[in-house]
């Protein structure tokens, strides 16, 4: 009998940067074992053999473009991508945000799978236009439901099947593996041992909402443990702004500052609560992070956020800093079974919904693969 000869999926990322080195990971695993061959594309930065290693594909591609090279008409990226979608031949291209996206429907004549991490990529009319002249070729997925929700809110007239829910996902097995020991996560964080830890992992921005926070935890303050302090990590330009709030709620004295910590999810482990104030998150991987480590967890009921924490976590409305600190209080009062309830209950949400398996199944009985790469 004649193997089945492989086939090749074509997969293009804008950059490597922040969470989108995993992305690529996390869409080059959907076809282990079967039967296809991913090489993945970056668009900018420069080659990296570390990077070439981290995206689990069996070819990668660095065309090195910087961002200002790809502004405009970005003719060069196109002829670029044009040469490497030649050399194989590909069922279709998987492309991360919208750039990606415009480029490999201009570079190829491949059904282009469109992956969405954020809101608003088509409120311009001129994006929706394009997306309407390649509507034969091109499918949809957002990163929650809240991300698909957006996409067809500004894609009426498009069937359903054509923009769909995706989730991003977490290898758990190596998150936990990579935790660090609680007092040594702790000691590097400058934190005690007897301290009860709330903390926060993100830009300091305003789209990250930690004025909401910081109003949270100083209404909670009295009601915490004594030695409750509120640690957040990141850096941005709201750092002075943020320090002077502290300040005024005189509550300086419990919060820490503690710029931008590489590797962040490894020190989750010297954490007692989590908490995310975000405005609108499109999806959250630091909540998955978290909720590998068994932290609990409160985040803004808005965005993708809801998605990820509904039903094992606390939720609170955007910007509503008492409804904030009443759930702090909540987390803070969990006896020892209650939080290794909780952290069931997480790690139990992470494997039906969040984790490599889950998602690659979800990802095969979706009507546009189906249609599209199945055949």
């Amino acid at each position: 009998m004649t193997p089945k000869a492989e086939r090749h999926v074509l997969q293009f990322c804008h950059g490597y940067d922040g969470p989108f080195l995993d992305c690529a990971r996390q869409y080059a695993s959907l076809f282990a074992g079967r039967g296809y061959r991913v090489t993945t594309v970056f668009l900018t930065g420069a080659p990296s053999p570390a990077v070439a290693a981290g995206c689990g594909s069996d070819e990668v591609e660095f065309l090195g473009f910087s961002s200002r090279q790809v502004r405009g008409l970005k003719l060069g990226a196109i002829a670029a991508l044009r040469k490497v979608a030649a050399r194989r031949d590909y069922a279709f291209c998987i492309a991360h945000r919208f750039k990606p996206i415009y480029v490999a429907l201009l570079a190829t004549g491949l059904p282009v799978i469109g992956v969405h991490h954020a809101f608003g990529d088509y409120q311009r009319q001129g994006r929706r236009l394009f997306a309407k002249l390649f509507r034969r070729r091109l499918a949809l997925l957002g990163v929650s439901s809240a991300v698909r929700d957006d996409l067809r809110r500004c894609l009426p007239g498009w069937p359903g099947e054509r923009i769909e829910t995706l989730y991003n996902r977490i290898d758990v097995a190596a998150r936990r593996e990579a935790l660090l020991p609680p007092g040594e996560a702790r000691a590097a964080l400058g934190l005690g041992a007897g301290d009860w830890v709330v903390a926060n992992v993100g830009r300091l921005h305003p789209d990250k909402d930690q004025a909401t926070l910081l109003q949270g935890f100083a209404l909670a303050l009295p009601r915490l443990p004594a030695s409750a302090c509120l640690v957040l990590l990141g850096e941005g330009r709201l750092l002075g702004k943020l320090r002077a709030q502290a300040e005024q709620l005189g509550i300086a004295g419990q919060v820490r500052f503690t710029g931008q910590v590489p590797q962040a999810a490894r020190y989750f482990g010297a954490f007692d609560a989590f908490a995310l104030s975000s405005d609108h998150e499109p999806f959250g991987m630091v909540l998955l992070e978290a909720m590998a480590a068994g932290v609990p967890l409160v985040a803004t009921a808005c965005g993708g956020a809801r998605e990820v924490v509904e039903g094992v976590g606390e939720l609170f409305p955007l910007g509503d800093a008492p409804a904030l600190a009443e759930a702090l209080v909540r987390l803070a009062g969990l006896s020892e079974a209650e939080r290794a309830a909780c952290a069931a209950a997480m790690a139990e949400r992470l494997r039906a919904r969040f984790s490599d398996a889950a998602v690659a199944e979800a990802f095969w009985a979706l009507p546009m693969v189906s249609e599209w790469v199945a055949r």
